[in-house]
């Protein structure tokens, strides 16, 4: 009995010992089980940390990108070459979606550059980026861009045989047969709200992740802002060198492509003709049926002159009625020819309300006429001028300059001015000015030349003048002579005017033309002495200029008698002081003064109005304000 309870005992004891080492290796097997699940989950873990890694290095490339400045083109083959290699990604493009007179169709705008595209190009032939690609209704792509949702294919069938209608069955089957690719991935793309086209992704998975999913989402999203700025930036640059009413170019890119026609014309010694347009009675268009016709008459013409041109020809609107057209590699007979085909397709046009219009036209050729730009554009306008003193609806051939340029006077006089010492300026500023001028005479730019000495001067004796603003005073006073059909020698003597008009401020006290409190009677009288001062004592004593100094004497005269030196009024005073009030009026309101902040110019504009029938007569006053609103703002 007792060897029996003794065995018992023992047998109870290996059973405890079996029970704990049992229970023992369950706990290793446990814990070997959760490591291994572990070593899963942070394998797992690592994988998708690494793909969101890359994710977002493709991301912040796209925002590297758009922040280049590069080109939209070079930006999007970027991003689509960024989903390549780890990603998983056999291939990707950006397909925009368009429309012509053949009907809508699509066409690759980037593509990454890889084996499979390699592969598909060499068994088509023909590279697909280069391709008209269809766009058929109730296509894959059409599901996509009306739903604006993500569509995973697995059938390719589907996918190309829209598109790509001429496509053979061998094609169709050598190319699954040479490429690795398992599904397509389109991604509608929108701009500014409106459709676009498709991000195209070509995956060697079948599968395709919520978190995959979101993450192509928001790099169409990249996509879409990177084609939007791009668009809205070739918007910009696009108004910047156009006329917002007729469409065609600006004076400033007129002048810009000029200058390069002229690099041109010379390296390849060829002549080029300019063609300058104004249109006939718009002021008597505007009087009678309103501003909107005058628009409408100037429009007729912007399309007149894109109808007749070819695609090598520039038409710039230069200012209100005004236009001019450059004619690479034509000379003076062929642009006659052309001139001639213009004027008699605007007058055959028939307009609403206003019925015929006409146009008064010039022609100058480069080389024929003069190899100096400036004088190219003088004697185009001196044609265009004649045509209108003839009777207007005509063209005029240019001729060569014969006559002393109103350049030449100008800068002769400002010579003669420094040479004699006739105004308090420091010696050694007026040696250089005289060193820029005379060798401006050989220059090809002499106006450029006299601005900047008109400016310099004009900064001696009030430091808040703006550098450059004396072009726009003569381009302002030139467009306003126009309106009133003064001749070329009424012009020309007017622009000398604007440049030394003002001249006679530079013999008063620079504390007086600075002074910011209120000027006493007799301060105020002593500036009125200016134009007397610059008339009288600095040019009168330059004999070819006698005829320039009644219109710089009574540039301050009003309409209504009350200015000064003379109280001479309505067409007593002549028309190009009544012109040089208004401009310098304007312009000084736009420029800082010691007393004051500059205007806007729509506040400058409503002090011009405030005088109307005072300083200046009502119509002068409309005509300038239309000019300053049309094409100085």
């Amino acid at each position: 009995m007792g060897l029996f309870n003794k065995f018992n005992e023992i047998r109870s004891m290996i059973r405890t010992v079996e029970n704990k080492v049992y229970g023992e290796k369950q706990d290793y097997s446990e814990i070997y089980e959760r490591n291994l699940q572990l070593e899963r989950e942070i394998e797992e873990r690592t994988k998708e940390l690494s793909i969101a890694n890359k994710r977002m290095l493709s991301l912040q490339h796209i925002w590297d990108m758009m922040n280049s400045a590069k080109p939209l083109q070079t930006v999007l083959e970027a991003v689509v070459n960024s989903l390549q290699g780890e990603m998983g990604y056999l291939h990707s493009n950006i397909l925009q979606k368009c429309e012509d007179e053949d009907g809508e169709y699509m066409y690759i705008l980037a593509q990454s550059k890889d084996i499979t595209i390699q592969q598909v190009n060499e068994i088509v032939k023909t590279p697909m980026q280069l391709r008209r690609l269809k766009y058929a209704p109730g296509s894959i792509f059409e599901q996509s861009l009306v739903s604006r949702k993500i569509i995973q294919v697995k059938d390719f069938k589907q996918v190309f045989e829209p598109i790509l209608p001429d496509w053979t069955k061998d094609i169709h089957k050598k190319i699954l047969q040479n490429v690795q690719i398992k599904s397509i991935i389109f991604i509608p793309l929108y701009t500014m709200k409106k459709p676009f086209g498709w991000f195209c992704v070509y995956s060697s998975r079948e599968e395709l992740t919520s978190a995959e999913s979101d993450f192509l989402t928001i790099f169409a999203q990249q996509i879409e802002m990177a084609i939007t700025i791009a668009d809205l930036f070739e918007a910009l640059k696009e108004q910047a060198v156009t006329d917002p009413l007729t469409g065609l170019y600006n004076r400033r890119y007129f002048e810009e492509l000029l200058e390069k026609e002229v690099t041109r014309a010379k390296r390849q010694n060829q002549p080029f003709s300019v063609i300058g347009l104004d249109l006939d009675f718009l002021k008597q268009i505007n009087d009678k049926y309103g501003h909107n016709f005058g628009d409408l008459a100037i429009k007729t013409i912007a399309e007149v002159l894109k109808n007749n041109a070819r695609s090598i020809d520039t038409a710039a609107r230069i200012g209100g009625e005004e236009f001019n057209v450059i004619l690479p590699g034509i000379d003076s007979n062929g642009a006659m020819i052309a001139a001639e085909r213009i004027r008699k397709t605007l007058a055959e046009q028939e307009l609403d309300t206003i019925g015929h219009i006409t146009a008064s036209l010039g022609v100058a050729t480069f080389f024929e006429h003069t190899d100096n730009i400036d004088e190219l554009l003088e004697l185009t306008d001196q044609a265009m001028y004649m045509s209108k003193r003839n009777g207007r609806n005509q063209v005029t051939l240019a001729t060569p300059i014969t006559e002393t340029s109103w350049q030449e006077i100008a800068i002769n006089t400002f010579v003669d001015i420094l040479s004699k010492h006739n105004i308090p300026l420091d010696a050694k500023l007026s040696k250089e000015l005289k060193k820029k001028l005379e060798k401006s005479k050989d220059s090809n730019a002499p106006k450029e030349t006299l601005y900047a000495v008109a400016d310099t001067l004009t900064s001696t004796y009030n430091p808040l003048h703006i550098q450059g603003l004396v072009k726009s005073k003569v381009d302002a006073a030139v467009c306003l002579a126009k309106r009133f059909d003064l001749s070329t020698e009424e012009i020309d003597k007017l622009k000398i005017a604007i440049l030394l008009y003002d001249i006679g401020n530079l013999m008063l006290p620079q504390e007086l033309l600075q002074k910011v409190a209120p000027l006493t009677k007799e301060e105020q009288n002593h500036i009125k002495e200016h134009p007397v001062i610059a008339a009288r004592e600095i040019l009168k004593p330059i004999s070819y200029i006698q005829d320039v100094i009644p219109i710089v004497e009574h540039h301050h005269e009003n309409w209504d008698g009350s200015g000064y030196p003379n109280n001479i009024k309505h067409e007593e005073i002549p028309m190009t002081s009544q012109i040089i009030l208004i401009v310098d009026a304007y312009f000084a309101l736009i420029e800082p003064r010691a007393y004051r902040d500059r205007l806007t110019p729509e506040k400058a504009i409503e002090e011009i109005q405030k005088d109307e029938g005072k300083k200046w007569n009502k119509t002068l006053a409309e005509e300038f304000i239309t000019i300053i609103k049309h094409d100085f703002s």
